[in-house]
């Protein structure tokens, strides 16, 4: 179902709407703090893109846009029209239309083409199924009469429902939309029955896929928390491109440790699933209850800290602040994660310049950046400074009793 580009995985991102070299517009967020505050989301999109960008922007993410794939115009599908000549010139004995958005298609593709009566009357000469209540919808809208619908929506409940049926002979065409739809026609085969599928909304790679080559870029260096994906195509569409481009195994560990993988349904989740990457799906398959999945699950991979009073939450590329958001530097943020990775802990200026990105070997970068980073926060006493030993995050509780966590990796603890 459901374009914009990420930018280098080291720019600063900003809030706000402003334009993206990348030929889109990059969506952020306003003043205050929502649910996704901090947070930034790509979106694979290639249609519905606008209502799913919008549904996350008002819940404060910064969204990075960019299409994995390009859906071919129904006019111009040569497929389309010789499956649909096909069927005026057999009836049907059973049409299963899935999606209601492709069901009017193809009926507005063929009254483009003069063949839009003939169509009606052979469909409506036949049993059709609908997949669920939109699909219903449209059917009547074009003046025709489903026989069935599943409760569930599930095209398996539809494939059980034919083949409890003698489908042997029966003509039974299946209006497709991009998705695979796995072992369903295969079935209907292997019970005798002639299918026809009717590829409503075949997809190809993106004409620009440099928006996409960004949001990989973005993925391998962890400048995304979350990736959507609202069509299989999509998801095959993303992984070609990362094989093109030698990078495959590093977008697969990025989505397997830290880049949040959520799918709207089970079946665009299979090609990420066949990967071994783990994928969180809402229970209904729409955008709105995807897009509370990420609101629920994304502030939930942050751990807040007790912090001089204040109650700090490192998000993605941002901080909140007893709830209210900070603008944090790039340095800013690489000094910060450096020293949340173990809270109450002095960490040395020697690591902590290691942590700055190109900062080289002078230790008063650290100074510099801290500085800087103690301004963004608004407070300086978040963060103490410990006499030519380093600097640690001011934690209100002993780091042990709070979070069950001995740190031996490096760094010592303040006394």
């Amino acid at each position: 179902m459901p374009h914009d580009a990420p930018p280098a995985p080291t720019g600063r991102r900003t809030h706000g709407t402003a334009p993206d070299p990348g030929g889109g517009e990059r969506a952020g967020t306003g003043a205050g703090a929502g649910p996704l505050t901090g947070f930034t989301v790509g979106v694979t999109a290639a249609r519905r893109a606008d209502e799913l960008i919008a549904l996350l922007r008002r819940r404060g993410a910064e969204v990075l846009h960019a299409p994995a794939l390009r859906i071919v115009p129904l006019p111009d599908d040569a497929e389309l029209l010789a499956a649909t000549e096909r069927l005026i010139a057999r009836a049907p004995d059973v049409v299963v239309a899935t999606t209601a958005i492709g069901f009017r298609g193809w009926i507005e593709a063929a009254d483009g083409w003069g063949l839009g009566e003939a169509l009606r009357d052979r469909l409506g000469a036949g049993r059709l199924l609908a997949r669920g209540p939109k699909v219903r919808g449209a059917i009547r809208a074009a003046g025709l009469t489903e026989e069935w619908s599943p409760a569930s929506e599930s095209m398996a409940e539809v494939l059980d429902r034919l083949l409890a049926e003698n489908v042997t002979g029966r003509l039974i065409a299946v209006q497709l939309h991009g998705e695979p739809l796995p072992g369903f026609v295969e079935s209907l085969r292997a019970a005798g029955a002639e299918v026809v599928g009717v590829p409503v909304y075949r997809w190809l790679p993106p004409v620009d896929l440099a928006p996409v080559d960004r949001l990989l870029d973005a993925m391998v260096h962890r400048g995304v928390d979350a990736v959507t994906f609202t069509s299989a195509p999509a998801v095959a569409g993303l992984l070609d491109r990362a094989r093109e481009r030698s990078v495959l195994d590093e977008v697969l560990d990025a989505l397997r440790h830290d880049v949040l993988a959520a799918c709207v349904g089970p079946v665009t989740a299979l090609p990420l699933q066949a990967h071994d990457v783990p994928v969180s799906r809402p229970e209904r398959f729409r955008l709105g209850p995807l897009v509370q999945l990420l609101a629920t699950e994304l502030p939930a991979r942050t751990t807040p800290l007790p912090v001089a009073g204040r109650r700090m939450e490192i998000r993605g590329h941002a901080v909140l602040v007893d709830g209210e958001p900070r603008q944090v530097p790039p340095a800013g943020m690489a000094l910060l994660r450096a020293l949340a990775r173990r809270p109450g802990w002095v960490v040395a200026r020697a690591e902590l310049l290691r942590a700055l990105p190109g900062a080289g070997r002078d230790e008063h970068a650290v100074e510099t950046a801290m500085a800087r980073l103690r301004g963004a926060l608004g407070s300086p006493r978040l963060i103490q400074t410990v006499v030519k030993r380093g600097y640690r995050l001011a934690l209100d509780v002993p780091v042990e009793r709070k979070y069950g966590v001995r740190h031996r990796e490096g760094g010592t603890p303040a006394r």
